[in-house]
């Protein structure tokens, strides 16, 4: 039977929302008139359940209700990314929304009343912020419902009576990014007629180091973050009533924002945790909601963007933040009464591994923590609890509980209660499930999560990776995994595809990957890198790429390469790369960099030009990549040099590009005229565009056309019928 919390078709049962004043504009504010989104009811509810369910599926993203007997999830048992919901001990799980646009992410209100989403229509990247009643009933959309709009998830007020939500503001340039999402024609035209560079910027070019780097901005301080003079709309940040009864009230804007996320909204609704700022210059916000001004600011690490929770009282706040470390670490700030830091203290570290997640229940009693181990997840619960007076001063969490898991990576962590949690896990034998951990002896996998024995067809086990270490030739050491492909005998050479993440920040996780399983299946092992720019390793790692440092990268590549022949894995003279996003810009990039080196290539979704990268993407995707790449003014020489189309002659290896065809975070045509040169130059080269796709492909049958295809390329250049 679907869950009915028993207030699906009553009034609320609480006062109406009080809120501070709306503001007219945040500490940052847009130029032009700000418009408040506006709250769309949906018609009919979440339909049936599909007719058809696959076996082999994937459950993910767990948020459940304040009293941990249900759970909605996504899954994709339909073939599409949709959201569910169940009892969390039960089997009769039902879908809340029908409708074939993949879901994000999910967080479930504290009263229990409503269930909020992010959803992609169309698939694209422009993304709508949903409520929709634990019953199914009463779907609205909350923000992002217009043409070319765009809205994001943010955190529940204490009461769940507000919920936060990101709206990105349209720019002329954002209207490009409407329908299709290819680059008009005259893009590049439009791209050499750009206009000056505003004043601020120190005139920089070739061996440019760490963009927009500089002072730590102050609450008094407008950030810079070394993405000025790019044409740019913005981002707002509101409190939205998903009851309709009260106003939209506006909490942070910025123009020319590279990313905004309201993280926690403190009791009382005084004081708002912020993550904003571009790749590799995030940084954490403490807001005074009712002057609009920010009152504490500190560097936070890339990855997951919820970042921290207040404490229950408001007085204290959990940060995971890098701020003047390698890795993560869980900050303890104590806060004056205007909200400002009145200490700020390390709770919890380790040595070599960073916090890669932090869960705390609104109690504030515990958390539960994540931490990186070179790849793999290692998961603990700490308590929060602990005095803080010149009698007891504060002397860390405590106590410390391990968490036994049976599968190698948490991506998802919901409390629940006094102690007990949901975490969706990843692992190398199975698709992603959703388990239940509480106090006692093991973890319980939740009876609608697939069975590892289902991840795969009978007679085709998964393999399971080995690490892989590598020296560059700089003496970087690079990290890794290597998978043999089964029947191949060990210590004879074996053609193998290097695989490259996207990013550059991901980092190569030892988890199940359909693709892979594929590629294997056809006798090909895939060796999956970090190179440099990856996370995981450190904050000095993640910047080694950076400006000029992106030449190193892509030699990281060829010496990943050389390094699995000279073990005796790979043979040379069948070698391929691939890769999606950055990976597909680095898999364009050694291919014509290292033209003899491999033999076949396949680009997803990859950057071939960063001119006209930065012409056609998304404004809040140019200021975040200006930071990470460089600036498409002052380091115009050095992105010049850094673009595989500037070496496009010396291409010699077939290459398959993929894409999808709604991808506004990199437009198709980035592929297209990529292949397009190379054809012009007697080389083989096809591009397979993916209908109903954006930047990420999410429905079953894209990607399972996406997985053959691929195989199918690489097996025809790099198999046992090439070689011969």
């Amino acid at each position: 039977m679907p869950y009915d919390d028993g207030k699906a078709d009553m009034a609320p049962d609480r006062p109406a929302y009080t809120s501070p004043a709306p503001m007219a504009t945040g500490p940052h504010p847009l130029s032009g008139p700000l418009s408040a989104p506006v709250l769309l009811r949906t018609p009919g509810g979440g339909g049936a359940d599909p007719p058809t369910l696959l076996t082999a599926h994937g459950c993910w993203y767990p948020a459940s209700d304040p009293r941990g007997e249900h759970v909605a999830f996504i899954c994709d048992r339909a073939g599409v990314p949709q959201l569910w919901c169940g009892p969390a001990g039960g089997t009769e799980v039902h879908v809340l929304d029908g409708s074939p646009d993949p879901v994000i992410e999910v967080s479930w209100s504290p009263d229990g009343r409503w269930i909020a989403y992010t959803a992609a229509p169309g698939g694209g990247e422009h993304t709508r912020v949903l409520v929709v009643r634990p019953d199914g009933t009463g779907r609205k959309v909350l923000a992002g419902a217009g043409p070319g709009g765009s809205a994001h998830l943010g955190s529940w007020t204490r009461d769940g009576s507000a919920l936060a939500v990101t709206v990105a503001q349209p720019s002329a340039r954002g209207a490009e990014h409407r329908g299709s999402g290819h680059v008009p024609p005259d893009a590049a035209q439009a791209a050499a007629g750009r206009a000056a560079p505003e004043a601020g910027w120190a005139v920089r070019d070739g061996a440019a180091r760490l963009l927009g780097t500089g002072a730590v901005p102050t609450a008094s301080d407008k950030p810079t973050t070394g993405t000025e003079g790019l044409s740019s709309g913005g981002l707002a940040a509101y409190l939205m009533d998903p009851d309709g009864v009260n106003a939209p009230v506006l909490l942070f804007a910025e123009e020319g924002a590279a990313s905004l996320r309201v993280c926690d909204v403190g009791a009382g609704g005084r004081l708002a945790l912020v993550r904003r700022g571009p790749r590799g210059l995030r940084e954490a916000l403490v807001l005074d909601t009712l002057t609009g001004s920010t009152v504490w600011s500190e560097h936070v690490a890339d990855g997951d963007p919820w970042i921290g929770r207040f404490s229950a009282d408001a007085r204290i706040l959990w940060l995971r933040s890098d701020a003047d470390r390698e890795f993560a670490a869980l900050l303890r700030v104590r806060l004056d009464d205007d909200g400002t830091a009145a200490e700020v203290t390390v709770a919890a570290e380790r040595e070599g591994s960073g916090l890669e997640l932090l869960s705390i229940p609104d109690h504030g009693r515990w958390a539960a923590l994540a931490w990186n181990v070179q790849g793999a997840v290692e998961l603990e619960t700490v308590g929060l609890t602990g005095a803080d007076t010149a009698q007891a001063p504060y002397r860390g969490v405590g106590p410390v509980h391990q968490r036994d898991l049976p599968h190698e990576v948490v991506t998802r962590i919901a409390p629940v209660g006094a102690g007990g949690l949901f975490a969706a896990l990843s692992g190398s034998r199975r698709r992603p499930g959703i388990w239940s951990l509480t106090d006692g002896p093991a973890p319980t996998r939740t009876p609608w999560s697939a069975r590892d024995e289902d991840a795969v067809p009978p007679g085709r086990p998964p393999v399971s990776p080995a690490p892989m270490r590598c020296r560059a030739r700089d003496g970087l050491l690079l990290g890794g995994w290597y998978y043999r492909a089964p029947g191949n005998a060990a210590g004879r050479p074996a053609p193998c595809v290097l695989h490259l993440h996207g990013g550059p920040e991901e980092q190569e996780r030892p988890v199940f990957n359909p693709l892979y399983h594929e590629i294997l299946g056809r006798g090909l092992d895939v060796y999956a890198p970090d190179v440099r720019g990856s996370s995981g390793w450190g904050r000095s790692f993640v910047d080694a790429d950076l400006g000029a440092g992106r030449f190193s990268a892509i030699d990281d590549v060829a010496d990943c390469a050389a390094h699995a022949v000279e073990l005796g894995y790979a043979d040379p003279l069948r070698l391929g790369v691939m890769g999606r996003s950055y990976g597909g810009y680095l898999t364009m990039a050694a291919l014509v960099w290292h033209p003899d080196l491999f033999r076949a290539g396949v680009a997803v979704c990859g950057m071939s030009d960063f001119d006209t990268f930065f012409s056609g993407t998304e404004p809040w995707i140019a200021q975040s990549a200006a930071a990470k790449y460089g600036h498409p003014d002052h380091d115009r020489d050095l992105l010049r040099a850094l673009s595989p189309m500037s070496r496009i002659d010396q291409l010699r290896a077939p290459v398959l590009a993929v894409h999808g065809e709604h991808d506004t975070n990199v437009p198709p045509t980035e592929s297209e005229q990529f292949i397009r040169a190379a054809r012009e130059r007697g080389v083989t080269a096809q591009q397979l565009t993916l209908r109903d796709e954006g930047h990420e492909f999410l429905r079953a049958d894209n990607r399972r056309l996406y997985r053959r295809a691929t195989a199918d390329w690489l097996e025809r250049h790099l198999g046992t019928q090439a070689a011969s």
